[in-house]
């Protein structure tokens, strides 16, 4: 279930209860469901109850209890709790079926992928100063707009209703990918760096982390096809918890899967005794159990990230703030790395359906980062 069905399950909920008398109040044109807050819970939350509290004339947490007797008969639903003052935190029955749902949306749209209609028709006027960092940022929003079906015109003259502070120096000399970015993350009401900082291929520099993530999902597209495989959605394998590592047989070795085979434990009993025995390796970074399953915490944030983009998309056009998408692709970035090292098979292992759906979800990731460069007016690199 994606995010965009589950919004439509509660706001069916919310038809029922409306229509069976429990609830006394016009029925919101569309529901929104988001990553659970702090004290929250499950895969998603919503706080369609807080809304709908003052029209129904009833206690929010009361509304809580009435929507959520509907929304746990309902299909692809595990389980729903209400906290705080009435949030509905919800768990949906299979995380991998919404892991498929949300790598087959982004492979059928592309590059589009939360590109909508949330400004159709809507003409948005940038009056901006004759100053590059203006001009830059001004050309960002009108790229996002155009996203959700809006169009920008952009002016020159007072009064000016786009004026972010100013860069300290040209950022030309950065190139100019770096430059872009360097004007762009920040918000508007931040002074922007223009430093060689930007160009550092590190860990601390927040282009180098999602166009090295892009180009790392890239590369395994690429390995996969030399092994014979290509990505398809479906069952990621999900596995222990974080917590449930082990030390394998040699130190420092940690693996993921069943104990270690016991080779005595496997001996023929029945074999001659100057007879060879077959020797069972000991699972190493080239010989591991057979598939080791992915953490569903590890996937959590990954996937969060990727069905929040459209709401990012939405935000950074009604908000004329490029910055948010910026800031969005670093999120994404690092959520997607500790997937990365899961995706190809290890030794003489052979690739399997869980592979394949794992390279999907790493492509999804890929072909999100690739689109929100784009319209930031960045370069995605295959290679880095």
């Amino acid at each position: 279930m994606t995010p965009v069905e589950l919004s439509r399950t509660v706001l069916h909920a919310v038809h029922r209860a409306v229509d069976g008398g429990e609830l006394d109040a016009a029925v919101p044109e569309r529901v929104v469901v988001t990553e659970p807050g702090p004290g929250g819970c499950g895969d998603f939350a919503t706080n369609v109850a807080l809304r709908l509290a003052g029209p129904a004339g009833q206690p929010p947490l009361r509304v809580a209890e009435i929507l959520r007797s509907f929304l746990v008969e309902a299909e692809g639903i595990q389980d729903v709790v209400v906290t705080g003052p009435g949030f509905l935190n919800i768990s949906l029955s299979e995380r991998d079926d919404l892991a498929a749902g949300v790598v087959r949306e982004i492979r059928e749209r592309g590059a589009g992928y939360g590109h909508g209609d949330a400004l159709a028709g809507e003409v948005v006027v940038l009056r901006v100063p004759y100053e590059v960092r203006a001009e830059v940022v001004a050309d960002a929003v009108a790229r996002i707009v155009a996203t959700q079906g809006g169009r920008v015109e952009i002016e020159h003259g007072e009064p000016v209703n786009l004026r972010p502070v100013p860069a300290p120096e040209d950022p030309a000399p950065l190139g100019a990918d770096a430059a872009q970015w360097a004007l762009l993350h920040p918000a508007a009401h931040d002074r922007p760096r223009i430093s060689a900082d930007h160009l550092v291929q590190r860990e601390g520099n927040p282009l180098f982390r999602v166009r090295y993530a892009h180009a790392r999902t890239r590369a395994l597209t690429r390995s996969a096809a030399r092994l014979g495989f290509a990505a398809e959605p479906g069952d990621l394998c999900l596995g222990p918890e974080p917590g449930d590592l082990r030390l394998g047989p040699e130190p420092g070795d940690l693996y993921l899967g069943p104990d270690p085979v016991d080779p005595v434990a496997h001996e023929d009993p029945d074999a001659p005794v100057d007879a060879p025995q077959p020797s069972t390796p000991h699972p190493t970074a080239a010989h591991r159990s057979p598939l080791p399953p992915t953490p569903a915490t590890t996937l959590t944030p990954l996937l969060t990230t990727l069905t929040a983009h459209p709401r990012t998309l939405v935000a950074a056009a009604t908000h004329r703030a490029p910055d948010r998408l910026a800031r969005h692709l670093v999120t994404l970035a690092d959520a997607v790395m500790p997937l990365l090292p899961c995706v190809l098979p290890c030794g003489e292992e052979k690739p399997s359906a869980a592979h394949r759906a794992r390279l999907a979800l790493a492509e999804a990731a890929g072909t999100v980062l690739a689109g929100g460069l784009s319209l930031l007016g960045i370069d995605a690199p295959e290679h880095l």
